[in-house]
Parts: C-alpha cells; structure tokens; sequence
C-alpha cells in the first residue's frame, strides 16, 4: 500500500521523470509553459546558437504583456525602442520557432496569468513553468505552476523538461465568515503579514478550509498569485466543482468524451486524509478588516483602521533597520493613521486583479461618484476580453464618467517597464502585488489593497475603508 499523498507529492511523482541525486532533485516533464517578451529573448537566443528547436512547441502559448503601451487607442508600436526591439524580437522567435503568438492587437491579448486560464489553456492536475515568478496563479485551477529562469525556459522549451527541486509542503487553512467590503486580496495580505515576506520559503502551499471553498475561482487567483509574496515557489488548492463549472465554456478545454474522462481523473487531484504536511497553518478572517500596505514589503501591511507602526518596538535589529528605511522611504511617520495618507494616483490592474469580477467590485464603489480632484486614477483591464465584457456590462462607460481613464489591457503600473510609470513622490494606491522601492517608478511610493479599496481611495483622494463608502450609498 502506498503512504496518503498531499497534492504537491500527487502532482510531482505523476511528472516526474527520474530521479537526479539523493536531494530531492528530479527531472521534470513540464505539460505547458506561457512566454512573455521581457523574459525569454535569451532563451530563444541560446537556442538558435546550438541549433536546436523548440521539441513541443504547441504546449507554449506566447503573449505580449510587460513593455506594451496600454493607451486607450490600442496601436502596435512600442514607446520606446528597447520595447521595439523586444517585441518584433519576439515575434521573430515565435515565427522561427513555431511558437503560437497573442501579439498586441489580438483579441485574445492580455497579461499572461489573466490570458491562459480564460483561454482553458490551463487545466486541473498540469505542471506549469514559465518565466514568471507570479505563474503560482495556476494554482486557482488545481494545476500546480511556478517561474523558473531563462536558462530553464531555453531548458524546458529544448527538452519540455526541468531540473527541479522537490519543496517542502504547508497547508494554510482558512476559516471565518468574511465580512463586508473583504476579499480574497485581503486573505493573502493578512497571511503574508502573517508569516512573513520569507515564511514560506522552500514550501508549496496548499490552501484548503471552508473560506476558499467559498471564494470564487478568480478570487483563488488572487490568493495563489500572491502566496509567491511570502516565498512560496507553488500554490494551490484542490480543483472542485466551481473550477469545472469555470473552464467547462473556455475554447481550449476538452470536450464530449473526453471532458468527461479529464473529470474523472480532475476529482482524484486532492491530499488523501492522513497525509503528512511539514507545516500546518491556521488563518482565521472572521474579524479581518480591509489591508492596506504602509512600507516597501507586502508584509509590510495593517488593517486600515490601524496606524504606521513603530520600528523601536521592533526587538530584532536587523528587522528594525527594514522598517526604518521603509518609513523613510514611504515619507510616513510611527503612529501616524492609513487614513490620513494622501495619494496622487490609483491604479486598479495587473495578474493580481484585473479580472471581471475584479472590476464589478471597483464599480460598485465608483457607481454615482467623482475621483478626487488630482488624483489620477487608470483602470487597466487584465486582457482585451476582459475589457470587453466590462464594456458590455457597462462598467467602463461608468469609470469614464466618474474620471478613471480606461485604458487597453497589459502589466501596465504594475512595474515600471512601460510607459505607466509614476514619478519620485507620487504615491499611489494600487491593486497590484508588489510595493517595492522603485517597482511603479524610481522613488515611487505605492500602497497595495484590494481593487474596492483602491476606487474608494481614488474617490476619497486618501486611503480610505471603503466599508465608509458603501455604507453612504
């Protein structure tokens, strides 16, 4: 008899090739993988240097994303030639190599986590590998995917395989009734903060309890987009009934027969009771407030109703220090209350949550209402068939009026990489995932939170609890 199984082990051993050392190392069959232009030029470089082709080419789905402009009159040119070069350098490769390309006036074209699950090119039970540490989204779909680098991809696009490392595994377990006004952004938040930016380094997490039972698919994307941000390599739950329900329409997903044989082997892809994780997380958000980031880490974050902390309460030093610079940094002062904060920008977009079910919740806030005199505030669909939806439901006609620009899909704000970038001072509420130093512009500030939150502080023109909002409706 077999030992019980979690879900990573389920998803490795059925990929695995062989066995490399005695480590933990093995070789790994990789079913599909999703390139972008910023990470894979030298990848598809290396291969044309040793002559060799692309082994499975129909298993990469490629798509413009990082360096497009997302203006609102979608045009192909790039706003600078470095972005120029990357582009048509990409689609020379896709070209050469036989590689399927959403270029930028496709209508299929988007952020490439956004993209390949409504495409149904991701499905329960996959391994995903891609250069992209945010490729942890798939996860929401019960496949299991992770970023790897550009020596991998030239790797995995040469042989479909990766040298990879087996990682320990945890189990974060949520319960609690959400209240009003919180989401699954507020989730992840809250464990980041929990565990920390590193403590879940070397582990793939697996959400499971009743409260992500509960969340929509596209919310389960958000937590597994964002469990990277506290050091996972993986993240994913067990596919269910809503995830089936998700891909049964997507273009790329089986269909007859052979839908109903992938269900069959779908509904095995859970841990067996009694498997062993190396590490066991209880989360209960049945009293979490709306989260807000104050300094330059996503752990770095408080309910919004709370204050800046204070780094001499800090007992480790090194931490101390951390929080220090980021104070410095954020131009924020111990003590001093979230609300109070000012902001010049709002940005609501990225893979984290640019999704429809994303906007719908920004518009109910919005709905009525004006965006705060100088603040600009950018709504930035995450792929063009988002965007349209979100103009059959009338939603972007309602952001247009209240003063958000509307703009075509792409990482846009989410990095400066484009031509979306904040300059040194502005401080920005955002949807994103990062909060770096310099990640939305050299000497940015940015504040991440949910999308609600962020059209309640466009609005509002300072971070605000948008449970505020919505009770003055």
């Amino acid at each position: 008899m077999t030992h019980p199984r979690t879900l990573y082990e389920k998803h490795i051993d059925a990929h695995t090739v062989c066995a490399l050392d005695d480590q933990g190392h093995v070789l790994l069959y990789i079913d599909r993988q999703v390139a972008n232009e910023y990470t894979s030029p030298q990848a598809f470089s290396g291969l044309r240097d040793a002559g060799r082709k692309a082994w499975r080419p129909q298993t990469t789905l490629a798509v413009v994303d990082h360096v497009n402009p997302t203006s609102p009159e979608r045009i192909a040119a790039m706003p600078d030639a470095g972005g120029a070069l990357q582009v048509s350098y990409f689609e020379q490769n896709c070209r050469d190599f036989g590689i399927e390309l959403f270029d930028v006036l496709d209508k299929r074209q988007g952020i490439e986590h956004v993209v390949a699950p409504e495409q149904g090119f991701i499905l329960p039970g996959m391994l995903i590998a891609a250069g992209d540490s945010h490729t942890t989204t798939y996860g929401a779909l019960g496949a299991f995917g992770f970023g790897i680098g550009t020596s991998e991809i030239e790797h995995l696009l040469a042989t479909q395989t990766v040298v990879y490392k087996r990682l320990k595994s945890m189990r974060v377990t949520v319960r609690g009734d959400l209240g009003p006004g919180l989401v699954a952004k507020d989730i992840i938040m809250a464990l980041i903060r929990h565990i920390g930016a590193s403590g879940a380094t070397g582990y793939a997490i697996e959400f499971a309890g009743p409260t992500i039972t509960a969340l929509s698919v596209e919310g389960r994307m958000t937590v597994c987009n964002m469990a990277v941000e506290a050091g996972a390599r993986g993240a994913f739950m067990a596919p269910d009934d809503k995830v089936y329900a998700y891909l049964a329409d997507k273009p790329r997903v089986p269909r007859g027969e052979q839908w109903q044989q992938a269900l069959e082997q779908w509904r095995e892809l859970y841990s067996d009771p009694g498997a062993h994780f190396d590490q066991d997380i209880e989360l209960d958000v049945g009293r979490l407030q709306p989260m807000v980031t104050w300094g330059t880490s996503p752990d770095q974050a408080v309910a919004i109703d709370e204050t800046v902390p204070d780094p001499l309460h800090e007992p480790d030093l090194i931490r101390r220090h951390d929080l220090q610079r980021a104070l410095r940094y954020m131009g924020l002062q111990a003590g001093q209350q979230l609300r109070e904060v000012r902001i010049s920008h709002a940005f609501i977009g990225s893979c984290t949550n640019a999704r429809i079910e994303d906007l719908r919740d920004a518009a109910r806030v919005i709905r009525g209402r004006k965006v705060a005199s100088g603040v600009r505030a950018m709504i930035v669909p995450g792929s063009t068939q988002v965007r349209e939806q979100a103009q059959a439901e009338g939603l972007a006609q309602l952001f247009i009026d209240a003063g958000f620009e509307w703009r075509q899909s792409g990482c846009s704000m989410c990095l400066a990489m484009n031509d979306d970038v904040l300059a040194a001072g502005d401080r920005c509420a955002s949807s994103t995932n990062r909060n770096f130093e310099g990640r939305q512009g050299a000497g940015a500030r940015t504040h991440l939170m949910s999308p609600a939150m962020v059209a309640a502080a466009a609005l509002a023109g300072h971070l605000v609890d948008v449970r505020s909002l919505v009770e003055e409706a």
